[in-house]
């Protein structure tokens, strides 16, 4: 079977409003009103790229295909560069995107996913929301509380556990959290567990600490389940701009990263970090979160994603 299906448009729509007003709306007024595009209309389109957290390599890289389009046409005023501009955005989104297909149920039981991200991203909130979706398709759901440098994240994942309806494996804190991680797996063979999420240490990622430990929790995994983890997802606040960019590369460094969940697109005005961060570093996003409740975090589509930030109907 795939991942979950958990996309509403409207909602979608709704979180993306502060980017939608930043990015989508400069495009916009770079291009009204003219009679005849030229050099500084691309100019300006440009600029409405670069400050809208999308990167001044990808902006450049948008714009000349727009300027390729523009040397073809000759009628000047019946370019439309919108459209070239949103066709290249979803083309960076699609990099490696499989939609959910790469998740294989029957290969894989139980199927393991770690999840890694610094503390503050929305973590600990997407492991719980997760959980509630995979155990709303029926399956059985093992959370693992491997943070255990914070009393207070194994308490609030015990409570995110509860609300989504799974059990959890903890331990005190200042625990081995490699011990945390073959307890859990140990006991999700034992129990034929479907789904195990892994929690890990969210301290600051330019700590060579918390990589090694990343690192040591992935021997123990693989050691008992030889092509675990299955998918080892980053977390990072889309609100944070360039600060969630240096978080996708200093991880990718250390861990193999299947994929990006990026959480608080509802309140900020950065979304277009995600262009940047799957233009950087060719990870595709498998989830975003658009709200604090449990329904809020869906599953990532560029066509979708690309439409709902230009405000058009799916």
């Amino acid at each position: 079977m795939n991942l979950f299906k958990n996309i509403n448009f409207g909602r979608l729509k709704e979180g993306l409003t502060k980017t939608r007003t930043k990015l989508v709306n400069a495009l916009n007024e770079a291009v009204t009103g003219k009679a005849v595009v030229d050099e500084k209309t691309l100019d300006e389109l440009e600029e409405a790229l670069v400050t809208s957290d999308i990167g001044i390599d990808l902006a450049q890289q948008i714009i000349e295909q727009a300027r390729k389009l523009y040397k073809e046409e000759k009628n000047k005023s019946d370019i439309r560069l919108i459209d070239s501009i949103k066709k290249e955005l979803k083309n960076v989104l699609s990099i490696n995107n499989t939609n959910g297909k790469e998740f294989q149920l029957n290969k894989n039981k139980p199927f393991v996913i770690l999840v890694v991200g610094v503390n503050g991203t929305g973590k600990t909130t997407t492991i719980g929301k997760l959980a509630y979706n995979y155990r709303m398709l029926g399956l059985k759901v093992l959370v693992g509380a491997a943070d255990t440098f914070r009393a207070a994240a194994n308490e609030q994942l015990g409570i995110w556990a509860e609300r989504a309806g799974v059990e959890i494996i903890q331990k005190f804190k200042g625990s081995d959290p490699s011990s945390v991680a073959y307890d859990a797996l140990k006991k999700a063979k034992t129990e034929e567990y479907d789904i195990v999420l892994i929690d890990t240490a969210g301290r600051l990622h330019n700590k060579s600490n918390l990589m090694q430990e990343l690192k040591k929790i992935r021997r123990v995994i693989s050691g008992i389940i030889t092509d675990a983890p299955h998918q080892t997802l980053l977390v990072v606040d889309g609100a944070t701009g360039q600060n969630a960019v240096k978080q996708a590369e200093e991880f990718s460094k250390v861990t193999d990263i299947t994929g990006l969940v990026i959480t608080k697109l509802d309140g900020t005005a950065k979304g277009g970090v995600v262009f940047q961060i799957c233009n950087r570093q060719k990870i595709p996003v498998s989830y975003i979160g658009v709200g604090e409740q449990i329904e809020d975090l869906q599953t990532f589509d560029p066509q979708l994603f690309v439409d709902a930030l230009f405000n058009e109907d799916s």
